[in-house]
């Protein structure tokens, strides 16, 4: 039996989130645990665990939100 792709789970663990969408961990860490009740939020006991459906739909209404995540993109030092 082989493991589901991240495109195809309903629901991610933060790590995996980070992953499928080229977030900055630090940037994905400080949302999500900021004082807000998102709706892309599962909490399970202890954990949190993200719906990647709900989040796709939070990131579609919230572009600024995307691009602010978004892991920055290292310079080539031999480009000008």
């Amino acid at each position: 039996m082989r493991k589901p792709a991240l495109a195809e789970k309903d629901f991610l663990n933060p790590e995996e989130a980070i992953r499928l969408f080229s977030f900055s961990r630090r940037k994905f860490y400080r949302l999500i645990k900021e004082e807000k009740q998102f709706s892309f939020i599962a909490l399970y006991g202890s954990r949190r665990l993200i719906i990647r459906g709900e989040l796709e739909m939070y990131l579609e209404a919230n572009p600024e939100i995307r691009e602010g995540l978004k892991n920055a993109s290292r310079k080539n030092k031999d480009t000008p």
